[in-house]
């Protein structure tokens, strides 16, 4: 099939029905759109945030859209059908199988007196938690975008899962770690049903996403009674010198 005027190999221009099908681009231009670069070609996080970016639909246009809005080497994470070609003003990073999952997490918390919600004064070792563990992208001000809960051991936190993008009627349950120290206790578990009890009880449905290759977190959430949704493609593209010299 021949390509629309403005799209580039691989770039599919099919519409997303569902809020969850584009959740990046919906999340910023609804609920999230305080925490948004707005543009209607291409929009992205604040970086001080998370580095996600997103568009209506792939096009050239909205590349070069996105690329005029970052500096040379800065780094951005979409989340499409497939694999893609950004143009001339982007290289890819890192490509990746991701899955949406989606539904309440089930099960009682065992002594929910035992977490606590997680604030200002928490980001040091919130930061520091997800630097050990690796949960998914952290930055200075990713622990803003929702509501923490935390569990800590000797006035250390061990353990925290919280909210990440939000689109109507859907939140996302993210940044689940525990040290490893503590893992195999039951706490991500926990804190993930608390972070999905909050959701359910606005009214939302929760959603989370999880590299395919994580297995073991995969197989938890299962347990845990989520389902799958869908699979995307995480792509990361880093800016090129040639979008500066475009935009010069």
């Amino acid at each position: 099939m021949r390509p629309r005027e403005g799209t580039l190999p691989g770039m599919n221009p099919t519409t997303h029905d569902h809020p969850l099908d584009n959740v990046i681009w919906n999340a910023m231009r609804t609920v999230q759109a305080d925490w948004a670069r707005a543009g209607t070609l291409a929009r992205r996080f604040r970086p001080e945030f998370a580095r996600f970016a997103g568009m209506p639909a792939l096009s050239a246009a909205g590349f070069g859209a996105l690329a005029a809005d970052m500096a040379p080497g800065e780094i951005v994470a979409m989340f499409e059908e497939g694999d893609f070609d950004p143009g001339p003003l982007f290289d890819v990073v890192e490509r990746k199988d991701l899955v949406q999952m989606i539904g309440p997490a089930a099960g009682a918390v065992r002594d929910p007196s035992r977490f606590r919600p997680l604030a200002a004064d928490d980001v040091p070792q919130m930061t520091a938690l997800a630097q050990l563990t690796a949960p998914g992208p952290w930055f200075d001000r990713t622990a803003e975008l929702g509501r923490f809960i935390g569990f800590e051991a000797d006035g250390r936190l061990v353990a925290m899962a919280g909210e990440r993008m939000r689109v109507p009627g859907h939140t996302e349950i993210s940044a689940v770690c525990c040290h490893p120290d503590w893992r195999g206790r039951g706490l991500a578990a926990d804190l993930m049903r608390l972070v999905s009890q909050a959701i359910v009880a606005r009214g939302e449905t929760p959603f989370l996403h999880v590299l395919a290759a994580n297995a073991s977190a995969m197989a938890l959430y299962e347990r845990l009674g989520l389902r799958q949704r869908l699979r995307r493609r995480l792509t990361i593209l880093r800016r090129n010198e040639r979008a500066a010299q475009c935009r010069d």
